[in-house]
């Protein structure tokens, strides 16, 4: 029989960002007293393994992470090379996801298509698809927190099922095409030759 704290090791191991008690019991089917219990017997293994992971409490529940350590690590092995448009949208994945890709589009502009396969590529981004649809889930990966160093985002996280989904946050005026956006000369180009036609 699998041991409760591993089975709670797999479950932070895999969803890959701080979850609350209810959670953690809800997907290993025990109450929240015995997922208290678990917990710490998992975090008084840790401490006491020569290991690069360590378990920690936060703000948003417990959470599977990379020792501080360890952190100047991820910038060495895993370097970033993005644009500012790409960085933009990366950004709007972590506080508004898991949203969709036609939802991503509506907030950051047709650069959305572009940016994507580069922030999947990188492993920053995961996708999956919507049950019966062509579109995709997207929300960060694991390696978002530990490239980041963060260990949780303002707005609370969810695995992407079509059924629970997290409502979305209220609605905001979308931004200008990415691609605009980071190329702000070519606008005043434009009024130049307008000037010159007049």
């Amino acid at each position: 029989m699998i041991r409760l704290a591993s089975k709670i090791e797999a479950i932070l191991y895999l969803k890959g960002h701080p979850l609350p008690l209810s959670k953690i019991a809800d997907y290993a089917g025990c109450d929240r007293r015995e997922v208290e219990e678990g917990i710490l017997e998992l975090m008084d293994d840790y401490a006491h393994r020569d290991s690069a992971l360590e378990v920690v409490e936060t703000p948003e529940g417990y959470a599977l992470q990379l020792r501080p350590r360890f952190h100047d690590l991820v910038e060495t092995l895993i370097p970033l090379d993005l644009g500012v448009g790409a960085l933009r949208t990366l950004a709007a994945i972590a506080l508004k996801g898991p949203l969709s890709q036609p939802e991503l589009v509506e907030l950051r502009g047709s650069g959305v298509y572009q940016h994507v396969p580069e922030l999947v590529d990188l492993g920053l981004v995961r996708k999956r698809r919507k049950v019966d649809e062509r579109s995709y889930w997207l929300q960060i990966t694991p390696k978002f927190y530990q490239y980041f160093q963060v260990e949780s985002l303002p707005y609370p996280f969810a695995s992407p099922p079509s059924s629970d989904r997290p409502a979305p946050p209220e609605s905001q005026d979308p931004e200008p095409d990415a691609d605009a956006a980071d190329h702000p000369e070519a606008d005043h180009q434009e009024a130049d030759h307008q000037e010159l036609d007049a």
